[in-house]
């Protein structure tokens, strides 16, 4: 197998007014920093980088191949570096050597999360629900509520759960509920669903363009709510610190 890299240019030229992914970034950056009064340091646009990286590695300004972002934008059908040398072992970092596939703070942990999972699971909390996300094939992400053949149709913006649930609630199915969390309160209509087990109910996340700011004028006219405003910052992963989108203890009541 053979060490090949190439640097792809963009197909277009960015349209007048747009950014970058990465000066999208660096604008919520500076944001957090000036919110939270912490200095920003200053951004190394990604060509740049890349160029520091590719001169300093290992086929770069010490080797025969003198390596840049310029070298290599002036092959555009790739440069080939010889064949590829194995170098797992050098970058594996444990003491022994090995790969760690079950590391001693997850396998602990795993007790902690069994005891969780257990039958309290729902919770102590008369009516309390967990509510978790789902994903639609036309409506993997948010952008695609701003294109109309993606959005047209029946709508999939509904609260699912379980007939069961619904009846002890006395909940009609395509009724507009109030959902309720520690953090926040939405309202949506929800559906009565068997691929809800009882206790859990479902929302799509992305949803909820209706407000001040959005720029989408399809995604502003799509009904539905967001999911965010009911996670809750005190939910997490306790060993990785993962905000926890999913699970969300919910209560869900006629409006």
């Amino acid at each position: 197998m053979r060490n090949v890299t190439r640097f792809n240019r963009a197909i277009f030229d960015k349209p007048e007014g747009a950014l970058h992914d990465w000066e999208i970034f660096v604008g919520l950056a500076a944001s957090f920093a000036a919110k939270a009064q912490r200095e920003l340091k200053p951004t190394v646009p990604p060509a740049q980088m890349i160029d520091r990286v590719l001169r300093a590695g290992r086929y770069g300004a010490a080797s025969p191949h003198n390596l840049s972002l310029e070298t290599l934008a002036s092959h555009p059908h790739g440069m080939d570096l010889g064949a590829l040398k194995p170098n797992l072992t050098d970058r594996l970092k444990t003491a022994n050597g090995r790969i760690q596939a079950a590391p001693e703070v997850i396998m602990a942990d795993l007790v902690r999360f069994a005891a969780d999972a257990g039958p309290g699971i729902f919770g102590e909390k008369a009516g309390q629900l967990l509510l978790i996300g789902r994903r639609h094939v036309r409506s993997n992400n948010s952008w695609m509520h701003n294109y109309h053949r993606l959005v047209k149709g029946k709508p999939r913006h509904q609260l699912l759960m379980h007939p069961d649930d619904l009846s002890h609630r006395g909940l009609s199915d395509g009724q507009q509920v109030r959902v309720s969390s520690r953090v926040g309160v939405i309202e949506v209509e929800v559906l009565g669903s068997l691929d809800m087990m009882p206790g859990v109910v479902s929302l799509p996340h992305g949803w909820g363009h209706s407000r001040s700011g959005v720029k989408m004028e399809i995604a502003r006219n799509q009904p539905g709510v967001s999911a965010n405003d009911l996670t809750d910052e005190r939910q997490l992963d306790e060993l990785s610190g993962n905000a926890a989108l999913n699970g969300v203890p919910v209560q869900v009541a006629s409006c």
